[in-house]
């Protein structure tokens, strides 16, 4: 078995199994009911991980965990940015889809 991916953020875990199983690449996750232990154990140990059952499947599973890191990755920081209203002129916050002074879309 190999270690493939693990987070603190659950959201990031579900997503990265979800697409393990949409592709039936078998893995198993450890310390999955781990995280009321977090204060009696260091967070490292009962931090969740997903392990591939057979490391043949390790280079086509990484790819999609590389994958879905650099979407988030992509979506956080086009969040981020700043933006100014063609129509108007005024400044919007990223994750702003309407300028909030005149209501045009971005």
């Amino acid at each position: 078995m190999k270690k493939l991916f693990s987070s603190q953020d659950a959201f990031e875990l579900q997503a990265v199994r979800s697409e393990l199983d949409a592709l039936s690449i078998p893995y198993m996750v450890k310390n999955e009911f781990a995280s009321g232990a977090i204060g009696e154990l260091p967070w490292q140990d009962s931090q969740v991980e997903l392990w591939l059952v057979d490391e043949s499947w390790y280079a086509r599973a990484s790819k999609v965990v590389e994958a879905l890191i650099q979407k988030a990755s992509d979506g956080k920081a086009s969040s981020d940015v700043d933006w100014f209203c063609q129509h108007c002129g005024e400044e919007n916050g990223g994750s702003f889809e309407i300028c909030w002074s005149c209501n045009e879309a971005k």
